[in-house]
């Protein structure tokens, strides 16, 4: 069976079912430490269990705690009572998949686009919107969450967020995806941990065919 960059043995050959991670033709990287150097936890992924420590690039992941810190600190937003809520449109695209597969080339020869994917309408509410996959391990059950069947191959378990801003506005936060996380059609991804204002209307394609349409301006409900 495929076996990631970190490591996991995957069902999928184009990206790991487990982390997320790409899967290349190329030969992995060396394996790294088997347990986590700072507090001894056997290694189960990229991530450590307990105190988040990258394995392959020897640092704390710690872009998630600062998120949520960064959101604890910025007021609830409420839409008014007589408008409709601020939402996200979830939807498999095919031209966006098609725009994946062209990237790939030979690598994409196993992805295929789901036959049957109902969009869904998530509400943005609170202070943030997390975007990705649960993971039972990590504590991660993002708001909008992609590992339902069909799930996402290209989609790390927490890939992206949106912030709620104190004017009411939103801005998105990729905390260091394994694919990126790109925005209205755009070939290149987001900078990473760089917050990006969105507007209504606004795209945000992650995985190999998920886009998310904003729908930011109140209206009648």
């Amino acid at each position: 069976m495929p076996i990631c960059p970190s490591g996991h043995t995957s069902g999928d050959d184009q990206y790991c079912d487990v982390c997320g991670d790409r899967i290349r033709s190329a030969p992995p990287a060396e394996p790294g430490p088997a347990v986590c150097p700072h507090c001894g936890t056997p290694r189960s992924g990229r991530f450590c269990e307990a105190d988040g420590y990258d394995f392959d690039t020897g640092t704390i992941f710690t872009v998630e705690l600062s998120i949520d810190r960064a959101a604890r600190a910025v007021p609830m937003v409420q839409p008014p009572a007589t408008g409709g809520s601020p939402s996200a449109l979830v939807a498999a695209d095919r031209d966006y998949f098609a725009s994946v597969v062209a990237e790939m080339g030979s690598d994409a020869s196993g992805l295929t686009f789901p036959p049957y994917c109902p969009e869904r309408r998530v509400p943005l509410s609170g202070e943030q919107v997390r975007i990705g996959r649960r993971s039972a391990s990590r504590g991660i059950v993002p708001e909008i969450d992609l590992g339902a069947p069909p799930e996402d191959p290209g989609v790390s378990h927490l890939h992206a967020v949106l912030l709620a801003q104190p004017d009411g506005t939103w801005n998105l936060v990729d905390p260091g995806s394994t694919n990126g996380t790109t925005v209205n059609g755009g070939s290149e991804p987001i900078p990473v941990n760089v917050p990006k204002p969105m507007a209504d209307g606004d795209r945000i394609h992650v995985g190999a065919w998920t886009t998310i349409t904003l729908s930011l301006q109140e209206g009648p409900s």
